[in-house]
């Protein structure tokens, strides 16, 4: 995807500065300057995309990967970073340095087509261009919240924001202050809304890769749910999945009788004629490779991994209300091998970019869903049970569960208490190490208390939505929004956990990632240790 850009925002800049543009501006054509008719607008548009995922980072934060062993020499020091919660200093590709800028390049992007929107012609392109560049911009400052503030609470006026870039910048490196998260959340609740005015579909080519009305209902319900405004979040998730669900649903039954391989399933994943799929968004990513059976000439990220042992005590192998894992449509996989142990679900496929087909150098690159039908069910079941509408989660999560497993169970509150009450939590063992499906919820809302009704139909929905958002980073974000508290710790040569090393308390302050070290070089006031 070509960037037409006139100029990017100044905490994009002040890394361009210090790092160089090429590592983040691939395409400068001499037409960026004048953005005077519909067309130049769109094509600005297609830049008002991150092209640098947080998926990566976001799941190796989580409790979706352990240490499968000290000794293990497959890693490299922006692994160890970012397993470790530690503040980053190594560049990648998926760095959360290139995150950052790519971010605000896309928010750039969508204040240059708005600025234009405000001279052009009004028309029917000209208004629904407007309300993309709305959203778009809404979702990126939205995502760089989540990777870089605390959660938002009541108390968000409390905690530190970021800059809300609401018009392209002239200066080189002006000073920001972060103000707080509160207003920072009301400015992307203030575009949410406006650009819902507008947003239209008749204008794009391939609307899967843009926010088109579907896809920006589902953002609207994950912020709406992120900031504990439950009504308006089944209010959108509703408008998203229309008045049948089941049909807008991933057909997880039909790829199970696909070839099974991973190129044809990983493809069929993306496929943007799935009604599950409701924006596509690219990245220059190597999750193909993490998430898959190969290994990264350097050795990659091995080390830690998805493994065996979560799979079997905490979601994909083990015993769920559904009954075993061999009800899943879709099988998990199992990798094991000298310094391996990985247990995934085929998603993402290796893409390969060549700059140089000859010398066959390029750039891996990865197509995922950034929003999906079968979240936005699973949001509005979480909605549902913050609202005690008991028997609406309930057939909510019984849509699920039904689309993405064999089992014909019908879930109502009181088989779920029945099923996860009696379940013990995580390191509550005496070794404090042993895994289970169950993790104790410490929300900054009030939720009743455990083994109650609400707290087994959250565990019951966390468990679902960890399932089906595995690999894609969003679990970090439950473990955040729900102060779940996690571990560090390593694993024998038998796959057993054996040594706790680090542990993640529900106020700490590391559940923000750092500022980018760069950024804060420039004067930019970090996140406090």
């Amino acid at each position: 995807m070509k960037k037409y850009m006139k100029y990017a925002s100044a905490l994009a800049l002040a890394m361009l500065a210090l790092t160089g543009c090429d590592d983040f501006l691939d395409t400068m054509p001499d037409n960026r300057a004048t953005l005077d008719s519909e067309e130049k607008i769109k094509a600005m548009l297609t830049s008002a995309y991150n092209e640098n995922d947080y998926i990566v980072v976001a799941e190796l934060s989580s409790d979706n990967t352990d240490d499968i062993g000290e000794d293990n020499p497959y890693s490299t020091r922006f692994y160890d970073q970012c397993y470790g919660w530690i503040d980053e200093t190594e560049r990648d590709n998926e760095s959360l340095e290139r995150f950052w800028s790519s971010a605000y390049i896309a928010i750039a992007s969508a204040n240059e087509a708005l600025a234009a929107i405000e001279t052009a012609a009004p028309s029917a392109t000209i208004d629904e261009c407007r309300g993309e560049a709305l959203i778009s911009r809404a979702y990126n400052h939205f995502m760089l919240a989540c990777m870089f503030c605390q959660p938002w609470t009541q108390n968000a006026a409390s905690e530190l924001g970021l800059p809300y870039m609401e018009v392209a910048e002239t200066e080189l490196m002006p000073q920001y202050e972060r103000g707080n998260l509160a207003d920072f959340y009301k400015k992307i609740e203030a575009d949410i809304e406006e650009g819902l005015k507008y947003i239209g579909d008749s204008h794009y080519s391939v609307p899967k890769y843009h926010f088109n009305v579907k896809a920006a209902y589902a953002f609207a319900a994950r912020y709406y749910l992120y900031t504990e405004q439950w009504e308006k979040a089944v209010t959108y998730a509703t408008k998203c999945l229309g008045s049948q669900p089941k049909t807008m649903l991933r057909d997880w039954k039909s790829m199970a009788s696909m070839t099974q391989s991973l190129d044809a399933i990983s493809n069929e994943y993306i496929n943007a004629s799935s009604n599950a799929n409701l924006l596509l968004m690219t990245a220059y990513s190597q999750m193909g490779v993490i998430w898959s059976s190969w290994s990264l000439r350097s050795g990659g990220c091995k080390r830690y991994s998805h493994c065996s042992y979560l799979a079997d005590n905490e979601d994909m192998r083990a015993r769920n209300i559904y009954g075993s894992y061999t009800q899943l449509w879709h099988q998990p996989k199992i990798y094991k091998a000298s310094g391996m142990d990985r247990a995934i679900f085929w998603k993402y496929g290796d893409l390969f970019e060549y700059t140089d087909p000859v010398a066959q150098t390029g750039y891996r690159r990865a197509v995922y869903p950034a929003f999906t039908s079968d979240e936005a069910l699973l949001n509005r079941a979480e909605a549902y049970i913050m609202l005690k509408r008991y028997d609406e989660a309930a057939a909510d999560l019984t849509t699920w569960m039904q689309n993405f497993t064999k089992s014909t169970k019908v879930l109502t509150p009181d088989n779920i208490q029945e099923f996860y009450e009696p379940i013990g939590y995580c390191y509550d063992d005496e070794t404090g190490l042993q895994s289970t499906i169950k993790k104790h919820l410490n929300p900054a809302f009030a939720i009743d208390a455990e083994g109650s009704v609400q707290e087994c139909m959250l565990q019951c929905m966390l468990q679902f939505r960890r399932l089906e958002t595995m690999h894609a980073g969003i679990r970090w974000f439950d473990i955040k929004r729900y102060g779940i508290e996690i571990m560090r710790r390593t694993h024998d040569s038998t796959g057993q956990p054996v040594k706790r090393t680090d542990f993640l308390t529900k106020d700490d302050k590391r559940r923000a990632h750092q500022i980018p070290l760069k950024v804060r070089d420039a004067g930019f006031e970090a996140n406090p240790r």
